[in-house]
């Protein structure tokens, strides 16, 4: 049996088995086949198709039929292996022959076509075993192997550079535990050819070191550090005008040089705000630290690599500290000593104790400094206000800001119109808009937009919008890409646990509904009622409340939208409720800031590494302090600097000056301090640490005030009659009559700081809130947020392609105790990353390490109500339920409401009938600098999780933040 893809088509094979199936194509145009002698061919698909002929004919026959059903069987996996195999490509790459073969053994296990692939394997393993003996047997005669020569950019060719490529791989792998660079460099070399190009043999060692993460996570940090050589190439390249590359080790003393020209580079090609070049460039290079460059995972520096490294026509230039220098400098600028301020700010980025948002990120000492994550907006109920609401939408999308729309105040289907004496067709259309514009203005062709639309529990198109996501009815009437939250009142959640009705207006008969909350709202919402019986309004309907709560919570399961938020609980302990109403949250339900006609709400963000000021004796309360007094003054200049692309988002800014600093990493430091999620000791941990984030600030932005003045909107609010966020939660309490369950234990001088809040003020009206941290934890390398696990080996995807992530903190403690092997890597596969049936697994690393559809959803929500005690504004909580059903998701957010959260996220639940499969053993994600793989082997298939909600039992692909692709717009 002949099963070899290089082998020629022998006479004796029928032309049925032996053609080529007519849809395959003869060659694919701009690939290259490396075979194993070195030489190099055009990529041809059909042989492919002929050795998976001849692997079928051998095991099922060739009669007629056969033929026939194997014909149509071959021309499909054939599709899928080509497939698989372009996917990966960038730039003409080529493939190595052991790739394709790879490619084609998992195509046969995908397809269940078990007995061919086991002769297929088998094939494969003799005749690997044949050609070891060849080589053995042909060594004492062989000669010298052929020197390489490599293809520069202006199509010379050189001898390989085999020497950098050793000192280069080892260097990468210099001072980590657990890694060699022989299993590098032997898979690199494999993939080595004549006339190779500079990009692929700089492509080959990073790809040769992600094969092995699976076994050991320091490989994560091998394969950023061999990408970090290829970006020095680049940048060192493009900044002098002429090729040049170096080590890290030589780099260390090039770093100042470079980081001059690249400011002038920037400058000249308009990338960076000239201002910046009248910095002391001396003392600022000085301060640059490279060894940091060491510090990054994979998956963080690519991320990096991809989407926020400047680049002239895809030419990065960048370099990673000149990167964070260059967001210090920018958030430096209106400084008075801004060097010095500079050099602080670049210090915490650079350190990793703190991360700046990713608009901040993108744009801090750009020509457009637009630095905020989120809007928020309120519609107003006219044409011209709803299409102001949708242009205003895509300007601040425009420079990557995420958008919250309150569309409240729109008045409902059936409404009366009276400049046309018609009737109105309700908010939905109008979501329509909003979405398609979301998508159409693509935050600058580095990310989807993102928007959220909110409604009120008692707006008369509330069932219609509770529909917007799913995938049947009428499609203009739905919203596939936009996100959708409920606004709900006390008195809704009052009605449904007394089992009593509800009433839906149009804001139009109702006006004053929209601006009230607490009891006042409860007044008048009964007094519409007492009118609507009496016939004096017009458009109305009665429905039970609790019939409509479970239809949201059907919808919630279903399309995981719309999204339970609370009104009350955000305007009740709002600073600023002298200011304005809470109309709505943002796209990640963080953000609690006051809206009206004539102000847009923005907030600035930032995440403190959680993980970093953890030891395994506690939280390190003087190195937060530190971190958050430079980490509140970055977000306070954010303010001034930002560059506004509407009035209303300036006007709104400046007069209460509100930042949302959150915290990531929760997980990570649960583990450092041993202690479980699903544990008092966890939950009491929540409280402390967000307490200590709390405390230090507030007085952070108290000593902002005494620097440099309150903000022009403090005299009224709750700071400046004392009343600190923990303070608000008795008025979240007598709004409720006492019926809300909550812990009011702390550990600081809160006295103290509440009497220098009166005294000397604010400078910012909020300064808390929790984002998901989706793309900055993963540059940072720590856990997203607050969130739990949900796995301990997983591929993870985002804009930059799938990775392999690993718990290293699980790997540590399992080589300790002697059960890290290949068996544990391939049980954590089977078990898809948990380690809770592993036998072999001691009981409290199970406990430590359960993942989030282990840890019952009550600990989380639990969790969370001690940290919102602390928080000015929201967190982006979400739910994780392994199997929901009604009555779970009924508790789960009954609880969340009476412990008093202000919002909840997404409901993230497993499908039961599918968790797809995918190989970690080769590269694993379409990437710019790196070209990945689909899948390589069967044997080493690893699960890409599936938590997003369900319909109908299915998954439905529409997940945000944590791994969606295109949706990281909060963090």
């Amino acid at each position: 049996m002949s099963l070899s893809i290089e082998a020629e088509r022998p006479a004796a094979v029928p032309p049925a088995a032996a053609a080529a199936p007519s849809n395959t194509p003869a060659h694919e145009p701009g690939y290259q086949l490396i075979r194993r002698n070195g030489a190099v061919t055009p990529f041809d698909p059909s042989k492919i198709a002929v050795a998976l002929t001849k692997a079928f004919l051998a095991v099922e026959g060739s009669s007629a039929a056969a033929s026939r059903r194997i014909h149509d069987v071959v021309a499909e996996l054939t599709e899928q292996v080509v497939a698989g195999l372009t996917r990966r490509a960038a730039n003409g790459r080529t493939f190595h022959i052991e790739d394709v073969q790879d490619q084609v053994e998992l195509a046969l296990m995908r397809g269940e076509h078990h007995k061919v692939a086991r002769a297929y394997v088998l094939y494969r393993a003799e005749r690997a075993r044949e050609r070891a003996k060849a080589v053995a047997e042909a060594k004492p005669a062989a000669a010298a192997a052929p020197s390489l020569q490599m293809k520069l950019a202006d199509g010379t060719l050189v001898p390989l550079d085999a020497a950098r490529l050793d000192k280069v791989v080892r260097e990468a792998c210099a001072g980590l535990d657990g890694v060699s660079s022989e299993p590098v460099l032997t898979e690199a070399r494999r993939n080595l050819y004549d006339g190779i190009s500079l990009d692929e043999l700089a492509l080959a060692p990073i790809l040769a070191a992600r094969t092995l993460i699976e076994s050991e996570p320091n490989y994560a940090k091998v394969s950023a550090r061999l990408l970090l050589d290829k970006l020095r190439r680049e940048a060192l390249s493009f900044v002098s005008g002429r090729a040049e590359q170096a080590t890290q080790g030589e780099m260390a003393g090039r770093y100042g040089e470079y980081f001059e020209a690249y400011l002038k580079t920037g400058i000249a090609n308009e990338l960076i705000d000239p201002e910046l070049g009248r910095f002391d460039i001396a003392r600022i290079a000085a301060a640059l630290k490279p060894e940091r460059d060491l510090q990054f995972d994979y998956l963080g520096f690519q991320t990096l690599y991809d989407r926020y490294f400047l680049h002239v026509r895809g030419n990065r230039f960048e370099l990673p500290q000149a990167f964070f220098m260059r967001v210090a400098m920018g958030l430096a600028l209106r400084e008075i000593d801004r060097e010095a301020r500079a050099i602080e700010f670049y210090d915490l980025l650079s350190s990793f104790d703190f991360m700046a948002s990713t608009p901040t990120l993108f744009n801090s000492g750009t020509l457009r400094p637009q630095l905020s994550s989120c809007f928020l907006t309120t519609v107003a109920d006219d044409l011209d206000g709803i299409f102001k609401a949708v242009k205003d939408n895509a300007l601040l999308a425009k420079y990557s800001g995420g958008l919250g729309n309150d569309w409240t105040p729109v008045r409902g289907l059936g409404a009366h119109i009276k400049g046309t004496n018609g009737e109105s067709q309700g908010v939905v259309p109008f979501l329509k808009v909003a979405n398609d514009t979301a998508i159409a203005v693509n935050q600058g062709g580095k990310r989807k937009g993102a928007v959220c639309a909110y409604l009120e529990t008692w707006h008369v198109d509330i069932e219609e919008f509770l529909d917007l996501r799913k995938n049947t009815g009428d499609d203009r009437r739905r919203t596939h890409d936009m996100n959708t939250a409920n606004w709900i009142p006390d008195l809704f959640m009052q009605r449904v646990e007394a089992g009593a009705d509800w009433t839906l207006f149009s804001p139009d008969e109702v006006p004053d509904l929209h601006d009230l909350y607490g009891k006042p709202f409860k007044a008048a919402y009964e007094a519409y009622e007492a009118k609507a019986a009496t016939g004096e309004i017009k458009v109305f309907k009665r429905v039970k409340a609790l019939d409509l709560w479970r239809r949201m919570l059907t919808m919630l399961f279903e399309t995981g939208h719309p999204w339970i938020t609370f009104k009350d609980a955000c305007n009740l302990r709002s600073p600023q409720q002298h200011a304005g109403v809470v109309h709505s949250s943002n796209l990640c339900t963080e953000i609690t800031l006051n809206t009206s006609a004539d102000e847009v709400a923005v907030c600035n963000l930032g995440s403190v590494n959680l993980a970093a000021h953890v030891t395994s004796e506690g939280l390190d309360q003087a190195r937060i302090a530190r971190t958050v007094k430079t980490a509140m003054r970055m977000l306070d200049n954010v303010v001034d600097i930002n560059f506004y692309t509407i009035p209303e988002a300036r006007r709104s800014n400046l007069r209460h000056r509100p930042v949302g600093l959150g915290l990531m990493g929760f997980q990570d430091a649960l583990q450092t301090l041993r202690l479980p999620a699903a544990s008092e000791e966890a939950v009491a941990f929540a409280d402390t640490s967000m307490e200590a984030i709390s405390f230090h600030a507030i007085s952070a932005s108290v000593d902002l005030a005494a620097e440099r003045g309150r903000y022009p909107s403090f005299d009224g609010s709750l700071w400046s009659k004392g009343i600190l966020p923990v303070d608000s939660l008795d008025i979240l309490s007598d709004a409720r009559d006492g019926d809300v369950e909550l812990d009011r234990s702390s550990t600081l001088d809160w006295e103290t700081l509440r009497e220098r809040v009166k005294t000397t003020g604010m400078r910012n009206s909020n300064t808390m809130a929790i984002a998901p941290t989706a793309t900055i934890s993963n540059i940072v390398g720590v856990s997203q947020s607050i969130e739990p696990s949900y796995s301990q080996l997983y591929v993870k995807a985002n804009m930059s392609g799938d990775f392999t992530v690993v718990n290293a903190g699980l790997v540590h403690d399992l080589k300790a105790r002697g059960l890290w092997d290949e068996v544990m890597v391939s049980d954590l596969k089977y078990y898809d990353g948990k380690v809770s049936q592993i036998d072999r697994v001691p009981a409290d690393l199970k406990a430590l390490y359960a993942t989030s559809f282990e840890i019952p959803t009550e600990w989380l929500i639990r969790a969370a109500a001690r940290r919102q005690k602390w928080l000015d504004q929201g967190q982006s909580l979400n739910l994780y339920m392994a199997q929901p059903s009604g009555r779970k998701l009924d508790e789960a957010y009954r609880l969340a409401w009476r412990l008093g959260l202000k919002t909840t996220y997404y409901l993230r639940a497993l499908s039961a009938t599918h968790v797809e499969k995918s190989t970690l053993k080769g590269t694993d994600g379409k990437l710019n600098a790196v070209s990945a793989s689909v899948p390589v082997a069967a044997k080493a298939a690893a699960p890409i999780i599936v938590d997003i909600p369900l319909e109908n039992g299915m998954a439905v692909p529409n997940a945000c933040s944590i791994d969606d692709p295109t949706c990281e717009a909060c963090q």
